[in-house]
């Protein structure tokens, strides 16, 4: 009896460390109408995805939908009280220069950032003073 109960506590928690792997996913599908960077690469606007590479949902896959471009990156975990409202990739935007900020999935409470490059945070600084800074989000569906 006492194995049968250690056998069924151990397979509780591996379907709990299961489960969480897979809420740490994410696979998105978004059309971005402006060019943008992440890290210290440029991008053109166009359809891309962005997918998860780990279980813990940590490196991040962002990549082209014609194959011109893509780019392996780290990410940060971004928690919200509730839920996204709906799946989308949100950036920065200093003046004209827009940069990959976040990814969510329609219902998470739990998306990722992407650290900022010095040339955002030197952006950043910038336009502080003239108020020019605005979050972009770019609605995504899943694939």
């Amino acid at each position: 009896m006492k194995r049968q109960a250690c056998s069924l506590i151990s397979l509780l928690t591996l379907l709990l460390v299961a489960g969480s792997a897979i809420a740490q996913t994410i696979q998105v599908r978004a059309n971005v109408p402006f060019n943008f960077s992440v890290g210290n690469k440029k991008f053109p606007a166009g359809a891309y995805d962005v997918t998860t590479l780990n279980s813990e949902g940590k490196i991040l896959l962002l990549r082209a939908r014609d194959s011109s471009s893509s780019m392996i990156v780290a990410s940060n975990a971004a928690d919200a009280s509730k839920g996204a409202d709906k799946s989308k990739l949100v950036f920065n935007r200093y003046r004209d220069q827009y940069f990959l900020a976040e990814i969510w999935t329609q219902g998470a409470t739990r998306g990722r950032q992407l650290p900022k490059t010095s040339r955002e945070k030197e952006l950043a600084h910038e336009v502080a003073a003239d108020s020019t800074q605005r979050r972009v989000e770019i609605v995504a569906s899943l694939y």
